[in-house]
């Protein structure tokens, strides 16, 4: 589940000195854990989440009072938390079968159960702590102000966005719940994650509908509120398929449909095939017979090449070469039982974009023509679906041919109103353009459509701040984008860029660190080569910035 956690003022005036948390030293102006000589370096919210539960020993702290501290005013699912308190607790050598720092409340929370001492805190009364947290806070404020002048030098400033009320959308508007598989086998899960994206997918095909991709109705700030909810669960039993699903209507809390299918595995597709149709049904929408043959338009009918996809599919997402060659993989042996499956096509597409602009291959051209092959194939197999008009558009914005890669967006978000990714990879496109003002607007879209969205969003967002001159909100997105995937080189370029523009020299040189680690030899120059940005002007200030630390 997501949450907006609001921000609130009970960080302790003493948080940023160095404490002793058991055997270990705290120093958080370092981000860095250290005992017997050695150290440990923490992310930035794992951080914030152990200084806050020693600010309170001993004491049961509540989810909701950690999401807060850590992520204030920021949208983050329950997950993030239990993501930093695993990475915590390997941090500091702790078991979570028998802990020594960290332990679970059956109730919700967490506590710190070592020991805890400020060697260097000075107590100050509440009246002065109050007064040097205002203190420091409008510092803060003046230095991110100052540096994000610095940033739009000779532009004109553009005016952050404010929390005004969406525009209304007379649709009615569904939001998809990720399916649940009840069983330990992975390929459970594999169906329960294809079931959930595809039924997005389809539905998106309406143009009288809105949906709302993998979230709870309202938990995203911006979102269209959701009245209807469709969830469900995947259980695989020998080669039996049981799935049950459920329609709801969030205004009344009434279940509107329920259906339980207990079928052949072979019979997967063919329960794809009814629910879209089922759904829309028991909708008030106005779907035309055309758009319901679309809905239930199956994308292969081999089961092992779907699964073969869906593998390929969550291992592309990780952005490393490594992981980049298993997707490749994946959707050539999906291939192979499916010559006609363009969604593996397009997934191929990307493995060879990934091979150009991350520069893993000696000949970036050849991959970048193959990337379009593989593109054109998918298309001119199957172009009834937006995946195919997307991964056109993202070979060709790599070819630095954004005009062209706009067309196929804009034809995208026509035909499939409720695409999500349609939007952000516009928004990505304005901002390599020059144009990060508009890429805010298209991202903002994409993410009321998809709130539980990966780095990605999170990445393009931060990065359209970053431009924008906007480097609070720059620094919130991109340390949602680390948080969901820490070793994304791109990110930390611009968290670094960001740090250097706003005076933090130890966070600066933390970032440095974490980019020579994932690519030594790291050139600013370099990496721009095959970088799909085409605006000089942004070109050089993250040339100018990131040369300060000598990348």
């Amino acid at each position: 589940m997501n949450r907006v956690v609001p921000a609130i003022d009970e960080t302790p005036a003493a948080s940023r000195t160095r404490l002793q948390v058991g055997d270990w030293t705290v120093e958080p102006a370092l981000n860095q854990l250290s005992a017997e000589g050695r150290a440990v370096k923490l992310e930035p919210k794992a951080t914030a989440v152990l200084v806050y539960l020693a600010d309170r020993p001993g004491e049961v702290v509540s989810r909701e009072a950690l999401l807060s501290a850590a992520w204030p005013g920021v949208v983050v699912g329950d997950d993030s938390l239990t993501q930093v308190v695993i990475k915590l607790r390997k941090a500091l050598g702790d078991i979570p079968e028998n802990p020594t720092y960290i332990q679970t409340n059956s109730k919700g929370g967490y506590r710190l159960i070592a020991p805890v001492a400020r060697p260097d805190a000075t107590a100050l009364p509440p009246e002065r702590t109050r007064r040097r947290r205002w203190a420091a806070g409008a510092g803060a404020a003046l230095v991110l102000v100052a540096a994000a002048a610095w940033w739009m030098q000779g532009e004109r400033a553009i005016t952050p966005d404010r929390a005004a009320p969406p525009v209304a959308d007379p649709r009615p508007t569904v939001a998809i719940t990720p399916f649940e598989a009840l069983g330990d086998e992975p390929r459970e899960a594999l169906l329960a994650r294809g079931i959930t994206a595809d039924l997005v997918t389809d539905l998106s095909k309406v143009v009288g509908l809105q949906v709302i991709g993998a979230a709870s109705p309202g938990n995203a700030a911006g979102a269209p509120t959701s009245r209807y909810l469709v969830s469900g669960s995947v259980q695989r039993i020998g080669e039996r398929l049981r799935l049950q699903v459920h329609l709801s209507d969030a205004d009344t809390g009434k279940q509107l449909w329920s259906e339980r299918y207990d079928r052949a595995l072979d019979g997967f597709f063919a329960i794809q095939e009814e629910l879209g149709p089922k759904i829309l049904q028991m909708l008030p929408a106005k779907v035309s017979e055309a758009e319901l043959r679309r809905v239930a338009h199956r994308y292969t009918r081999n089961l092992k090449a779907y699964e073969d996809f869906q593998r390929g599919q969550l291992a592309l997402i990780v952005r490393q070469k490594a992981e980049n060659e298993t997707a490749r993989e994946m959707f050539r042996r999906a291939i192979a039982l499916d010559a006609a499956f363009a969604r593996a096509y397009s997934g191929l597409a990307l493995t060879y974009t990934a091979d150009y602009r991350n520069q893993w291959t000696g000949d970036g051209a050849a991959a970048l023509e193959r990337a379009l092959e593989m593109a054109q194939t998918a298309y001119q197999i199957d172009s009834d679906i937006p995946e195919t008009y997307w991964v056109l558009a993202f070979v060709d914005m790599e070819r630095r041919r954004h005009d062209k890669a706009l067309e196929y967006l804009e034809t995208a978000v026509r035909l499939y109103p409720s695409f999500a990714d349609g939007y952000a990879l516009m928004g990505g496109v304005r901002t390599y353009t020059g144009r990060p003002a508009e890429g805010v607007r298209l991202l903002r879209i994409a993410m009321r459509l998809k709130p539980d969205a990966g780095y990605l969003y999170f990445l393009n967002l931060g990065r359209a701040y970053v431009f924008r001159g906007d480097l609070e909100q720059a620094r919130l997105n991109l340390e949602q984008a680390l948080l969901r995937n820490p070793v994304n080189l791109e990110t930390h370029v611009y968290m670094a860029a960001l740090r250097v523009t706003a005076g933090d020299k130890a966070g600066a040189a933390w970032e440095s660190e974490e980019i020579r680690a994932l690519q030594p030899g790291f050139s600013s120059r370099a990496w721009l080569e095959t970088y799909p940005m085409t605006d000089a002007a942004q070109k050089t200030r993250l040339v100018k910035t990131l040369g300060e630390l000598g990348l």
